[in-house]
């Protein structure tokens, strides 16, 4: 009996679970709303990643601006190069845009050349008064540049920067000027400071970023800005090369005065480098900002200025006089006709053209010369006709014709003459002095001759 009523309770005890279960009806809907909500979490997921993927496409799309070109970058390797306009690209990380501005101009001071500037030098003479200036020039701490003591040979004026052009004048040019140790054997070199200021642009995109090193871009910063400060140091270097080359072939005087010629040279020199680089970077221009000569010798300068001043002055002075006196003497013609009377193989013909090309004065003494020559003609010609035809009365009877003649004579003599003294010749004369007093009468003027 025990065991029975064990077992009957222990029969109980596992049908208690059973009356517990959620009947097959509701088991069901269970399962259906779990099934709704996963179904429409997956459908919204695939909404989202839909929408993630539309939006990395889009991602990709990427205008370029006009001015710039953009380089497209694939894992860090050059793809291709975008034109301005809209473009699209796998979206980052597989392909990168690096936008380059190759119609921006960049400015680069350069002033490896100019000496230490102190607050006097900054702020003016008037902000102190000047300090004594050491003896000796310290290369450590001042920048200058070494110019010639003689001048060479004239450059041509007009600079082409075309590269043929560049290796043409460059060969031309620096082949005709001697060697630096063949002039320092008889002459020494002067030291002047200069700044400088290159204006560059990216040119040839491609060749630029496969030759150019530049340092990383992290995330918020600029390409153009960190490309900047890379390649300073390059073209730094390359246009002090190049000044220091191109001050040597020119005079200390030359270079102050000097406003295009010069720059063009470094520009000449330092274009070439990058070219023969490969950088792809174009100096838009070189400029020559300031050139001053050493401090040490400002007085020394100032005075050899003033001094070259006045001497332009007057040589400009004298230039003019001597063109004005030229020009009021013969005209236009004055310097021609000069050379070519210096000149022996100058043909008569050439002379008398240019004398009738002469104007001003010479003109004038010329043309009074001539109407003299014709007067004179005239006059001896007359002469010569009067004593034709009285040769025959003279032939007949000389004494009478030459007493008429010297009667002829005086009487014109006497004609012309203010005061007339009538002194008859008389031996009781001899012992006496005869005196007359010149123009006795203030008012009686000199007659004018025919």
């Amino acid at each position: 009996m025990a065991d029975e009523h064990k077992h009957e309770h222990e029969h109980e005890h596992l049908e208690a679970p059973e009356s517990l279960a959620p009947p097959p009806d509701e088991l069901d809907a269970a399962g259906k709303s779990l099934s709704d909500a996963l179904r429409i979490s997956f459908a919204i997921l695939k909404v989202i990643m839909i929408v993630l993927v539309v939006a990395f496409l889009a991602s990709g799309f990427r205008t370029v601006d006009s001015g710039e070109k953009a380089l497209v970058l694939r894992f860090g390797k050059l793809q291709r190069i975008l034109e301005p306009g809209p473009h699209w690209i796998i979206p980052y990380p597989v392909d990168e845009l690096v936008r380059i501005p190759v119609e921006r101009k960049v400015n680069l001071p350069v002033d490896t050349f100019w000496f230490e500037q102190d607050r006097e030098d900054i702020l003016g003479e008037g902000a102190k008064p000047r300090r004594y200036f050491p003896d000796k020039l310290n290369p450590l701490q001042q920048g200058y540049c070494l110019t010639r003591s003689q001048q060479e040979p004239a450059q041509p004026s007009s600079v082409d920067l075309t590269p043929d052009a560049i290796d043409s004048q460059l060969g031309t040019t620096i082949s005709s000027v001697p060697s630096l140790a063949e002039e320092a054997e008889g002459s020494d070199y002067n030291i002047v400071h200069a700044r400088w200021l290159v204006i560059y642009q990216i040119e040839a995109v491609e060749l630029f970023f496969k030759n150019v090193y530049v340092q990383d871009v992290v995330p918020g910063q600029v390409y153009f800005d960190i490309m900047k400060e890379s390649i300073t140091p390059l073209l730094r270097s390359v246009v002090e090369d190049a000044v220091v080359d191109a001050l040597v072939h020119y005079t200390i005087d030359e270079v102050l005065v000097s406003t295009d010629t010069i720059p063009l040279r470094v520009q000449q020199l330092a274009q070439r480098k990058l070219r023969d680089l490969d950088t792809g970077v174009r100096l838009a221009s070189v400029q020559l900002v300031e050139v001053k000569w050493p401090k040490q010798v400002n007085d020394a300068f100032e005075a050899y200025f003033e001094a070259g001043q006045k001497s332009t002055t007057a040589i400009s002075q004298a230039e003019t006089y001597a063109e004005n006196k030229l020009n009021e003497t013969a005209g236009r013609v004055a310097r021609p006709l000069y050379e070519a009377l210096q000149d022996p193989s100058t043909s008569e013909e050439q002379l008398e053209f240019l004398w009738t090309q002469t104007a001003g004065r010479t003109q004038d003494i010329i043309a009074r010369a001539k109407a003299y020559r014709t007067k004179v003609v005239a006059s001896a010609e007359a002469n010569a006709n009067y004593l034709l035809s009285i040769l025959p009365e003279y032939e007949k009877r000389p004494e009478l014709v030459q007493q008429r003649l010297y009667l002829d004579t005086m009487e014109q003599v006497l004609r012309n003459a203010d005061e007339k003294f009538i002194v008859q010749p008389s031996d009781g004369l001899k012992e006496h002095e005869l005196r007359v007093l010149v123009n006795r009468d203030p008012s009686l003027k000199g007659k004018q001759g025919p």
